[in-house]
């Protein structure tokens, strides 16, 4: 039944308006499965449900929420990943209120930043599960905000309701941001601007007009796991198979299982997954594994690592999977998510880059098999949007091959912080007339324009200047994790401290791998080996190089590494090894 074509979507302005419509139109057709894995090598307990079922919740769950808060009111989404996450998002939407997607107070590292972004957004109403309560009401303690427990609110509360109408241009939730480069801000996302980026990411991936069923473990309250899993499928009225990000790392081959089992399968995961893979799934886990239907993988990262996509389609080639399915992209949850995008079936955009010119600001290209090349891959083109790269002093609009700010324009930028200025940010004005009128997005993030693409090159705030020279963070990093098999891929951090003479100088903290029990010999010859890397390719001498622990590099909640955090501890002496590196490098 669900592999038939489903009607094409109306153009519904909010999405509460896209969840009545597929009820009406295509009631028994499935919305949502999410797949439990309550056993180690589990394959998965589905449930789902239909539109008509969705519905029902949606408004059961909507009309208990409009009793415990007014307009406009700030509703915090502390559910577990599942099907009562995507009801309690779409019910604080439908109900008029504002909603706040966060996540459990058991997720580990993070219990800090939920306590911060809950004091900033002041809700008035939680939301969780009969799973979570005793967890959300001790972590909330006396005197915090109401508790929704949504699995326990009855149908029986629906009938009757009338629909609340909404504003196009009203914020329907605060998209926190993930704290790579600084405290977490929410974002005002308006109905309008959900909308409108829905459509666009289905314009760019070509699932306007096909089939689709979103496949994803990203987490709900993450930008892409919130836009891909949840708003672009009502707004195609197409399937979204969901599964907990715990259950991938645990067990990655259980997501590549779910793309198997579901053709015009699209899917998307950060940069370090897909290697992931790569290094977990098994010869015997590949068997009968079969990837020849899925329609595109979308890689996020910033940015996108085109030797990652080789790896990955290497090692699945065998399982069918078709070369053109890995689409870089570009995003940032202050623009929804979706900015810019490579098409599925197109082969990758890569690009090799003199290293030094780009620290310069201009994107020369170099030889591949050059040490020094800088290699990365072409991010595509914007869909429903405009996108110009800008001297982030000047504000003068840059040509193509020249490395700037990235500037976005269109109808899914966000309106603004919450309870913050954000004019800075969000109301840019080009000096020159050129690039159009009209205020811009600044992201904060570097790139260029090269062959009509987009190419993201780092973040503004990341880059590392020492002696008058620019070093992207991410550059550095991937040199010292090559530099020695002990140090543990995608775990490390790059940053700048303050050095003599007002200037800066350069610092690595670095995890080591699982698998290494290093003795202080063993530290020495790693640090040495990162140290002549970095300085080989580079040219910059590091102040300090530490080795931790696994899982000791905090990352933010989209599980990135956090670079401004790590840089924080850092400074605070946490790591306890400032100042026996400054002696090693004298």
């Amino acid at each position: 039944m669900d592999s038939r074509r489903p009607p094409l979507a109306p153009a519904c302005p909010t999405l509460p308006e896209y969840v009545r419509h597929w009820a009406e139109t295509t009631p028994d057709r499935r919305a949502f499965t999410f797949v439990e894995h309550p056993a180690l090598h589990s394959r998965g307990i589905h449930r789902t449900l239909t539109w008509r079922r969705l519905d029902v919740r949606v408004r059961a769950l909507a009309a208990r929420l409009a009793d415990e808060a007014g307009p406009g009111d700030r509703v915090a989404l502390l559910c577990p990943q599942g099907l009562e996450y995507v009801t309690a998002f779409l019910a604080a939407l439908s109900a008029g209120l504002v909603a706040v997607p966060l996540y459990t107070p058991g997720l580990p590292g993070h219990a800090d930043r939920l306590a911060g972004v809950l004091a900033d957004a002041r809700p008035s109403v939680v939301v969780t599960t009969s799973r979570a309560r005793d967890e959300v009401r001790n972590f909330l303690g006396a005197g915090g905000p109401r508790i929704v427990v949504a699995d326990e609110v009855p149908d029986g509360d629906g009938p009757g309701r009338q629909p609340v109408p909404l504003d196009p241009g009203a914020p329907a939730y605060l998209q926190y941001t993930s704290g790579s480069t600084r405290a977490p801000a929410g974002v005002e996302i308006s109905h309008g601007n959900v909308v409108a980026n829905a459509r666009q990411a289905l314009t760019a991936y070509g699932l306007d007009t096909r089939p689709m069923t979103s496949v994803g473990w990203l987490p709900l309250y993450h930008d892409m796991g919130l836009v891909l899993s949840v708003a672009a499928p009502v707004a195609r009225g197409a399937l979204s198979v969901l599964m907990d990000p715990a259950a991938f790392l645990h067990e990655p081959v259980r997501w590549l299982r779910l793309l198997a089992a579901h053709p015009n399968a699209v899917s998307a995961a950060p940069n370090f997954a897909y290697d992931y893979c790569v290094a977990t799934v098994t010869a015997g886990q590949k068997e009968g594994l079969r990837l020849e239907k899925v329609t595109a993988l979308i890689n996020g990262s910033e940015p996108v690592r085109p030797g990652t996509a080789d790896r990955f389609h290497a090692a699945f080639a065998g399982q069918g999977l078709a070369p053109g399915t890995h689409c870089p992209s570009y995003g940032l949850a202050e623009a929804t998510v979706f900015v810019c995008a490579a098409r599925p079936g197109e082969p990758l955009s890569r690009f090799a880059l003199d290293r030094d010119a780009l620290a310069a600001g201009k994107a020369l290209p170099a030889r591949p098999d050059d040490p020094r090349a800088v290699l990365l891959a072409g991010c595509g083109t914007p869909a429903g949007q405009r996108v110009r790269v800008a001297d982030p002093v000047t504000r003068e609009p840059l040509s193509e091959g020249e490395v700037g700010e990235i500037w976005v324009q269109g109808p899914n930028v966000g309106r603004g912080y919450w309870n913050r200025d954000s004019e800075e940010v969000f109301g840019a004005e080009f000096a020159g007339a050129a690039a159009g009128p009209g205020r811009w997005l600044r992201t904060g993030d570097l790139g260029t324009v090269l062959e009509g693409q987009l190419v993201v090159t780092g973040r503004l705030k990341d880059l590392i200047i020492v002696d008058g020279r620019n070093h992207y963070p991410q550059d550095v990093e991937a040199s010292a994790q090559e530099a020695h098999e002990a140090v543990r891929r995608d775990r490390l951090a790059a940053f700048a401290v303050p050095g003599g003479a007002g200037g800066e100088c350069a610092v690595v903290v670095a995890e080591h791998a699982r698998t290494a029990h290093l003795a202080e010999p063993d530290v020495a010859a790693l640090v040495r080996a990162v140290r002549g890397a970095v300085s080989a390719r580079h040219g910059l001498r590091l102040a300090d190089v530490v080795v931790v622990p696994p899982g000791t590099v905090p990352r933010t909640s989209s599980g990135k590494v956090s670079r401004a955090l790590t840089r924080t501890r850092y400074l605070e002496g946490v790591y306890g090894g400032r100042a026996r590196a400054a002696g090693a490098a004298e």
